[in-house]
């Protein structure tokens, strides 16, 4: 493991030999090159939520949400490692060429752990869910996974957006979101205090918005008093691109550039994304800024690009060229996207067998769009996959495939001469040949997305409700009301209200953006080469009428933790084509304060079909009246059983999870009484409605 204290000397030396000037120029993130002292231009911005982003050919793997949806923190590792592996060799070869552009860099500003908590918000997808444990979770593998172990960091992570930040994007230069200290400290913060702590994140993002008044890329409260000064956060900070200028632009908390530079420096901001840095030496002029605030920024990049390794030989700078996009890493993100794959409902229909359907109709505007596959923060394939093409090359010559468009996502008419539904005909003739119709319906970054972001056309990227736009829920009426078997295969990176799908659709398949090549892993799912096992990340909800306004950060209502009604679909629901039941569980040891807990479980597939499954752990405090209303995630495992198969595993529970959060945001212990719930789905009614199955109980007492 690398040793902080050694690249800090070394980053102290360097600095010490740079002038104001040359230090203050090391502020944003495009670096100039200091060739007296032999340091080359560094662009600090790259992307890598899902594959490395906007710098050309990389292996695409599932959107966040579908990587979230797998519930597998070994697995999301890899994942990760492989990123950052396709990183390095990016990097290798630029600068071998002497390219230091943007997007060509070791510091990816990835993760994001913020709390989807709420559906319309259009960067949702970005995310690993509505749950602060799961987000902490797997924030703390993708980050564990791309910066490694070794002396010498692969690449840098950075957990994004610091915080209490979800929406709504047309607001997000001026909002400010207010919260409670305890919902601060119960839903907001945990995935980063993961991410700072177990993960040793090097970099943290701040957010556009304010929270509770104080911008956050200039918040003392969050910078120093948590994230330094409570956390110990030892790595750099990063404002958003271009968060700083709306301190006074937008914000009004401070009236020049040069104050908005102070503030933000003086909080602990160490980097600009963005141009609002210039002004630090006219601000360390007007004394609004000190050169020891200036060095120690300085000192905390350095100790990064230090950490990376990039003033020495090290042992990534052999990884070769031809890395990327490798059989052995687009093999990954297939499996990556069958994982991530949902099954919300099965009559029978799946796994379809090749040798009894003699036509399936293939229908949708999602069904042979490349732009559904790869949500945002993209990069390049050399080739993508689309549904109808996986299901083409699954079959071959065997079944005969039928297509018809349909619909446009959202505009009423394909071409522009034509009356309204000019291709639901077409779409309704090729269910009439069809014996079974694959309808692929949903969304992708032009409807759900960042605001202002090039892919989005309606500019703010947030739904407005959870409807399906009106001319694909007019298609899904037509094709349903045929009479024929439907399998409904939904992308997209949020939950949409399927209530008529749930009641007029066969089957319902969530499949995210799956990545370039995910129409080959659906087609592995429809035909039964694997079977399903991803789980909802995020609940599914009927409607938004018991909902707070999507301006309001408090938490009644909201994520399974703290609604009221029944879920459409639950937050941790996925079906599979096996059978697998909790058998026993059981508490192995004496419940000792601080030290996890381990849930000895057997869990047997009393199915046919082979399968992966995710056993869960939920907690609910009895006594406590700190505690959510609910329950939360406490634990999760992915395993894998043939059928017939029993399996004994440990599930590891921190102890921390039986603390609540009080009104002033401490953790205590306010509780002896709790009761643990184990089972594949969350303990709720709705749950074992739609499974049949009811979850383990275990009492514990301390």
């Amino acid at each position: 493991m690398y040793n902080q204290e050694e690249f800090k000397q070394q980053a102290r030396e360097l600095v010490k030999k740079m002038t104001l000037e040359e230090k203050a120029s090391q502020l944003t993130y495009n670096s100039p090159a200091i060739n007296r002292l032999g340091i080359p231009a560094y662009n600090w911005w790259n992307e890598a939520l899902h594959g490395v982003a906007r710098g050309g050919t990389a292996t695409s793997f599932p959107q966040a949400i579908g990587l979230a949806a797998i519930f597998d923190e070994e697995f999301l590792s890899k994942i990760a490692d492989t990123i950052a592996t396709e990183g390095r060799a990016k990097y290798n070869e630029s600068t071998k060429h002497g390219d230091r552009d943007i997007y060509k860099g070791l510091t990816f500003w990835a993760p994001n752990v913020n709390i989807f908590r709420d559906p319309r918000w259009g960067r949702g997808h970005e995310t690993y869910g509505e749950d602060p444990f799961l987000s902490g979770r797997l924030g703390a593998a993708f980050i564990k996974g791309m910066q490694g172990t070794k002396k010498y960091m692969k690449a840098a992570a950075c957990a994004k957006h610091f915080a209490v930040h979800s929406g709504p994007e047309d607001l997000r230069h001026e909002f400010d979101a207010r919260v409670s200290k305890k919902e601060l400290y119960e839903t907001y913060l945990p995935a980063f205090e993961t991410c700072v702590k177990e993960g040793q994140v090097e970099a943290v993002m701040g957010a556009y918005n304010r929270t509770n008044g104080e911008p956050c890329c200039g918040s003392p409260t969050l910078l120093k008093e948590i994230l330094r000064d409570k956390w110990n956060f030892d790595g750099h900070v990063v404002s958003d691109c271009w968060a700083i200028k709306d301190f006074h632009m937008h914000h009004h908390v401070t009236n020049t550039a040069k104050e908005s530079a102070a503030l933000a420096m003086n909080a602990g901001c160490d980097l600009n994304c963005g141009n609002i840095y210039l002004y630090i030496i006219k601000a360390y002029q007007d004394g609004l800024v000190s050169e020891e605030q200036i060095t120690k920024a300085a000192e905390r990049l350095f100790t990064t690009r230090f950490k990376l390794g990039l003033f020495e030989k090290t042992e990534y700078d052999d990884i070769p060229y031809e890395v990327i996009e490798c059989r052995e890493h687009t093999e990954l993100a297939i499996e990556a996207a069958r994982k991530s794959i949902v099954m919300l409902k099965n009559d029978g229909v799946l796994p379809m067998d090749k040798t009894k359907v003699k036509t399936i109709g293939v229908i949708g505007p999602n069904a042979n769009s490349r732009l559904a596959l790869k949500g945002n923060y993209y990069g390049t394939s050399s080739r993508y996959i689309t549904l109808l093409e996986g299901i083409q090359d699954e079959v071959g010559d065997e079944v005969r495939i039928l297509y018809a468009k349909g619909c446009e996502l959202v505009k009423s008419r394909t071409e522009t001469l034509a009356k309204e539904h000019d291709r639901i005909m077409e779409a309704v003739t090729v269910g009439k040949h069809s014996d079974v119709v694959v309808l692929c319906l949903g969304l992708d970054e032009t409807l759900e997305g960042e605001e202002l972001d090039e892919g989005n056309s309606s500019g703010s990227g947030d739904k407005k409700n959870l409807e399906l736009p009106l001319v694909q829920r007019q298609l899904l009426e037509q094709i349903t009301n045929l009479g024929k078997p439907v399998i409904l295969c939904l992308m997209a990176g949020s939950a949409l209200n399927l209530s008529f799908g749930k009641e007029h659709c066969n089957s319902i398949l969530q499949i995210w953006y799956p990545g370039a090549r995910g129409g080959k892993a659906v087609a592995d799912i429809l035909f039964g080469n694997d079977s399903p096992s991803g789980k909802l990340p995020v609940t599914f909800y009927s409607n938004l009428d018991s909902m707070p306004e999507f301006t309001d950060y408090t938490m009644t209502n909201r994520t399974y933790r703290f609604m009221k009604e029944k879920a459409l679909y639950p937050f941790g629901f996925g079906l599979t084509y096996g059978e697998v039941v909790c058998n026993l569980a059981e508490i192995v040891e004496p419940v000792v304060e601080n030290k996890d807990i381990t849930i000895q479980i057997e869990a047997e597939n009393i199915g046919d079909f082979g399968t992966e499954e995710v056993i869960q752990c939920y907690i609910k405090d009895l006594e406590s009246k700190y505690a959510v209303p609910n329950y939360n995630l406490c634990g999760f495992k992915r395993i894998q059983l043939q059928p017939k198969e029993k399996k004994t595993v440990d599930i590891s529970i921190p102890f921390d999870s039986l603390k609540v959060i009080d009104e002033d945001g401490n953790q205590l212990l306010d509780s002896s009484k709790f009761t643990i719930y184990i089972g594949m789905s969350q303990p709720d009614e709705r749950s074992i409605e739609l499974t049949g199955k009811t979850p383990i109980l275990l009492s514990l007492s301390l």
